[in-house]
């Protein structure tokens, strides 16, 4: 007995993309590229902080 649910999965997955276009793709790039700048930004300018004693 073959087991093919995860194929299966992803054929509909595909067919549903081709429908839909790159829309949600998109905006999770997006999102994640400006989650990403912002957190690098974070990391880089918190080593730039002074203690002023």
């Amino acid at each position: 007995m073959e087991h093919n649910a995860a194929s299966a999965w992803l054929a509909e997955a595909a067919s549903a993309a081709e429908q839909q276009g790159p829309g949600n793709l998109l905006r999770v790039v997006l999102i994640v590229t400006v989650l990403g700048c912002v957190l690098t930004a974070w990391f880089l300018l918190r080593g730039y902080k002074r203690k002023d004693d």
